[in-house]
């Protein structure tokens, strides 16, 4: 039988019904969902599922296309860009799910099926995109759309048109050959690029057994690290490049050579050997050159910064040029303090990559007394998981509730149904904390399914938050640092964008905004961490009950900017390399590691390590959608420091402020120019004074 669901997407207004092929509603990909909210059913999908639920949802998608190229009717907004824009809901729950997995619980067998089926996904893209006929009616629409188009309206007009020619409709046939073919091989590279960086991560760990070795660590990490090497099957305590294992040990063992043999092998991930990703990723910067070429822009960066609020690479160049021009001075004092204070406690010689976080750790500990020791006692996750709903409640009214009859894909994994004041139902929020060898290192957010209305009918969002946070252990809950609180809010800030979408069109809603805005939303929810007024409501010690210290929320607001100089630039440095392997005018196929540190070298303060070079684990711009992006990171700085202050000026928790962002950035989604929205909201264009002086430096 043909699900009611395929046939809804056409089931509004005019639209034909097109005649779509039967599916397996055996298959709980294809089927109805008959769960709370319509959730992915995840204790019944198997992995035998994923491959034929794909070629049946590309089918239905190809049906429902050929219904509206084959359409007798002129081409209208409804019938031609709507039909579009609703098209391929069955294939979008199928890769919503999919492509979580394959990040989140990944396994061998998930990553061959991705590697078969994205070659369908991006043939079925291109033969959409490349399909006369079908531009043809797109184009005949945005030339002559007529009236009482809506906002939201002639935005979905003016994305679809500039989606077809960003994506070759206007190429010639022999281009569009080439289009096709240098997409598919990108498509597969990628996959290529992070299967290898996830083996590579795994592949290495450092096991120690000699107990005076681990002595001086805090009782939070050596607890961690015996649970690693017991879950492993070994004696001692077990070290691996996850974050919540690494970071810690740089920061508190001084065993030189150990941190040594960590740093480079976490610096050397995926550069030569069984996972080598240096000839993938110079594969992948030239084909999106060729790419980039062949659609008429002289440099992938070209091609990527004509959709972001930069909107050309002399201006994103210039960004980072001018906040370099303002804090190297400042970094290279950093570095120097950190170097002084270590050479005052008889370290000699240069201090190095893998030196550097326990010196500047002591450092902070002695000048502000503010180590991880002190600070995790009060950062319980379930307590901060509390403090960010409760924060999420004074803003904007939302409400959570866990519900465990919503299906999850992992035992670590909750689920809750958000409602609103009004108790009516906004999302489900998805929360998967701890690093696991199936998940991909770092944390994100994404969506299930996202926000649409058809008919009247309104589909909310199903929002998934992925972190990588300090397990607990058999004796310790589970303790987050500083930055570890920060990183729960930046990603929780990506859900509110996503739950709070309220629009017409899901390809305009939540986070599909430009990359270089997504960004406001999530960092803008990193100021509430150090805010006293909040901290004071929900932080207390996991063992007595007591409330963390004022002096304790002063330290962490003095220490907040420690540094803050050298962590800019920092990410200049990245955002640098990603700007050089995307306005490559020409094919590059030297030598990895030399690129990486001539392009990094203006922002370069701690010393060069011969041998190592970070793109080879560059998922964010090789194998995610930050290429010719990551610079936004900053740039979204620049606009939640300025936008904050609002906040601080009338309230951090003013309900005024808090609905005018919601209102006139949150639940506007892609619907207008970011940059409206947020002239909109803050009253004027943002300056990269706000940051400079957030930094607070020299004081």
């Amino acid at each position: 039988m043909t699900l009611s669901l395929l046939t809804a997407a056409a089931a509004a207004g005019t639209l034909p019904t097109p005649a779509l092929p039967e599916v397996d509603t055996a298959n709980p990909l294809l089927g109805e969902w008959n769960t709370p909210h319509e959730t992915p059913p995840f204790d019944r999908i198997r992995l035998t599922d994923y491959e034929p639920a794909f070629d049946a949802a590309i089918a239905v998608s190809r049906a429902e296309i050929d219904a509206i190229v084959n359409n007798p009717d002129a081409p209208t907004f409804e019938n031609t860009i709507v039909a579009l824009e609703r098209q391929g809901y069955l294939l979008g729950r199928i890769s919503g799910i999919f492509f979580n997995m394959l990040g989140a619980e990944t396994s061998d067998e998930l990553q061959e099926i991705a590697v078969r089926v994205q070659p369908r996904l991006t043939e079925l893209e291109n033969d959409i995109s490349l399909d006369p006929a079908l531009f043809a009616r797109v184009k005949a629409v945005y030339d002559n759309p007529g009236d009482g188009l809506s906002q939201e309206d002639r935005k979905l007009l003016e994305e679809t048109y500039r989606s077809f020619t960003r994506n070759g409709a206007s190429l010639s046939d022999a281009d569009k050959e080439l289009y096709r073919r240098y997409t598919t091989e990108l498509s597969d590279l990628t996959l290529r690029f992070q299967k290898n960086v996830l083996a590579a991560t795994n592949a290495f760990a450092l096991n120690i057994t000699d107990p005076a070795r681990v002595a001086e660590l805090p009782d939070f990490v050596r607890e961690g690290l015996a649970e690693e090497a017991r879950s492993r099957g070994e004696q001692g305590w077990t070290v691996t490049l996850q974050a919540p294992s690494y970071v810690p040990f740089l920061t508190y063992s001084s065993q030189r050579d150990l941190k040594e043999q960590l740093w480079k092998a976490s610096n050397t991930r995926a550069l030569g050997g069984e996972f080598d990703n240096t000839v993938i990723l110079k594969q992948i910067a030239n084909l999106r050159l060729k790419i980039a070429n062949l659609l008429g822009y002289e440099c992938f960066a070209d091609y990527v910064l004509e959709k972001q609020m930069a909107e050309k690479t002399e201006t994103v160049n210039a960004f980072l040029a001018e906040l370099l021009e303002k804090t190297k001075t400042w970094a290279d004092r950093d570095y120097a303090t950190v170097a002084d204070y270590a050479r005052s406690l008889g370290f000699e010689g240069t201090l190095m990559p893998w030196d550097w976080a326990y010196y500047s750790e002591k450092y902070k500990d002695e000048k502000y007394a503010m180590s991880d020791e002190v600070v995790k006692p009060y950062f319980k996750l379930e307590n901060v998981k509390k403090g960010v709903f409760m924060l999420a409640d004074k803003l904007y009214g939302l409400h959570f509730t866990e519900n465990r009859d919503i299906p999850v894909y992992h035992p670590d994994v909750t689920a809750y149904e958000v409602t609103d004041e009004q108790g009516d139902f906004v999302a489900v929020l998805y929360l998967d904390f701890f690093p696991r060898a199936s998940k991909t290192a770092g944390a994100w957010m994404t969506e299930f399914r996202g926000t649409r209305m058809v008919d009247g009918r309104e589909t909310r969002p199903l929002v998934s938050l992925v972190m990588n946070f300090t397990k607990p252990t058999e004796t310790t809950p589970s303790l987050l640092t500083f930055d570890e609180v920060e990183t729960f809010l930046h990603e929780f800030g990506h859900s509110l964008h996503g739950m709070l979408a309220k629009g017409t069109y899901e390809s305009l809603n939540g986070t599909s905004v430009y990359r270089d805005f997504v960004e406001l939303p999530s960092q803008i929810m990193e100021n509430w961490a150090t805010e006293k007024e909040f901290l004071d409501l929900w932080a207390v010690h996991y063992k007595t009950g007591e409330p963390i210290p004022a002096e304790i929320v002063e330290r962490i607001v003095a220490a907040q900017n420690y540094l803050a100089a050298y962590a800019n630039v920092r990410q200049l440095s990245f955002g640098m390399t990603d700007m050089a392997w995307h306005t490559l005018r020409q094919p590059y196929e030297g030598d990895v590691v030399a690129f990486e540190q001539a392009s990094m070298a203006p922002a370069q303060v701690l010393p060069v390590v011969d041998g190592t070079a970070m793109a080879p684990s560059f998922g964010h711009i090789f194998s995610g959608g930050y290429a010719a992006g990551y610079y936004g990171y900053k740039w979204s700085e620049v606009l939640e420091a300025d936008a904050f202050s609002l906040f601080k000026e009338k309230g951090i928790f003013n309900r005024e402020v808090s609905m005018a962002f919601r209102d006139k950035v949150l639940r506007k989604g892609g619907t207008e120019h970011p940059m409206k929205l947020y002239v909109d909201f803050r009253g004027h264009k943002p300056e990269t004074r706000a940051l400079i002086d957030k930094m607070q430096l020299g004081k």
